[in-house]
């Protein structure tokens, strides 16, 4: 497993590492000598090039602890009264850990409506790609302070599943308190096998997770659905424990783990999603821009003479040129204001809409050739 774990992180560009609130914080409280270690771990794959996306649960833990909160269930009331106080600890403690290592944390907190509703996604979409790009660590948690459970993820396996398709991640790490998969609880079967590699979930796979129970909100089941999802959209995922001082490091070198590994990558799964998608609209485009995206460009509204149909920002329309279609692409404005900015130049975009303009027409990455 050492020379799989190895080829996965070291071709992976995007990597979110999942971690949870036991890994965190223990009786006395947030537990620093981890953290460092986990710190180090990201500054490593960031000196490599890659970018680094945490989903870090903790902030109920930390608060109850600041309040003085008994253990068990809380109120909801004062759950989210608790992850108000602990966030602000929380957060804290990561942007310390990785400044001294150079390092600018941003927190990012969300609910469920954020992937089910588009103009949200697109909004969470773009922000995490602005963070990544300006070489950020984005600190992701569910915003539990206004987070009820018809708008929760419910766990953070789910939400960190949903944040790697939003970024576009090649790998998905989820720190857990067990290190894999096996063909029965070993907690209770002695002779249950340890499962290395999965490439495709079937049934039988999904027999494996058993019940969490009534009263558990993650379990295997919910990694499966993770895996699902990300295996779905490209990446690879791990489960694996996360109690050592540097798990992506253990990892690396060959902890025991799970892998789960799709044949494809994040990017051929997107583009592969857009050409599938039926159009809403049509924009044609000249010469330049035709020439511009054969060489791997995005479509800059200059490029665009026309636009047909009725469509809303983020949906797929066909991008023609001379009556031939050459691409698929999601639109980064909405029918009307694409209308408007069409043949503009940026600065001519910013005058018009009094704001400044989106980065291109229809970004590379969501252009389908």
């Amino acid at each position: 497993m050492t020379e799989l774990s190895r080829q996965v992180l070291d071709r992976s560009q995007c990597l979110v590492i999942k971690i949870g609130s036991a890994l965190l914080v223990d009786e006395r409280g947030l537990r620093r000598d981890w953290l460092s270690g986990l710190a180090d771990d990201v500054a490593w794959l960031r000196s490599q090039g890659k970018q680094v996306v945490l989903v870090s649960s903790g902030s109920i833990a930390l608060g109850r602890r600041q309040m003085g909160l008994p253990r068990g269930p809380l109120p909801l009331d004062e759950a989210q009264a608790a992850a108000a106080v602990g966030q602000i600890s929380l957060a804290q403690a990561y942007a310390d850990e990785l400044a001294r290592r150079g390092l600018s944390a941003g927190q990012v907190l969300v609910t469920l409506e954020d992937s089910r509703v588009r103009s949200r996604y697109l909004n969470s979409r773009a922000t995490l790609g602005a963070l990544l790009d300006h070489g950020v660590v984005p600190i992701v948690n569910e915003n539990d302070t206004v987070a009820t459970d018809e708008i929760r993820f419910g766990d953070n396996d789910r939400l960190a599943a949903q944040i790697a398709l939003t970024c576009g991640a090649d790998c998905l790490i989820l720190l857990s308190d067990v290190d894999g998969l096996y063909t029965a609880d070993p907690r209770h079967d002695p002779a249950a096998q340890h499962l290395a590699r999965i490439d495709s979930i079937t049934p039988e796979i999904e027999a494996l997770a058993g019940d969490p129970g009534p009263d558990a909100k993650g379990g295997m089941r919910t990694k499966l659905m993770a895996a699902r999802t990300a295996m779905q959209a490209g990446a690879a995922m791990a489960i694996m424990r996360g109690d050592t001082l540097r798990p992506v490091s253990a990892l690396r070198e060959g902890a025991r783990t799970t892998w789960f590994v799709g044949t494809e990558t994040p990017k051929s799964a997107r583009k592969k999603w857009i050409a599938g998608m039926k159009p809403q609209g049509r924009v044609t485009i000249d010469d330049g821009a035709q020439a511009a995206l054969a060489r791997g460009r995005s479509l800059l509204a200059a490029g665009v003479t026309g636009v047909e149909g009725h469509f809303g920002r983020g949906e797929c329309v066909e991008v023609v040129h001379r009556g031939r279609v050459l691409a698929h692409g999601l639109c980064s404005y909405g029918s009307a204001q694409a209308r408007q900015v069409a043949g503009l130049h940026s600065d001519e975009i910013a005058r018009l809409l009094g704001e400044p303009p989106r980065a291109a027409f229809i970004n590379r990455d969501n252009l389908a050739l």
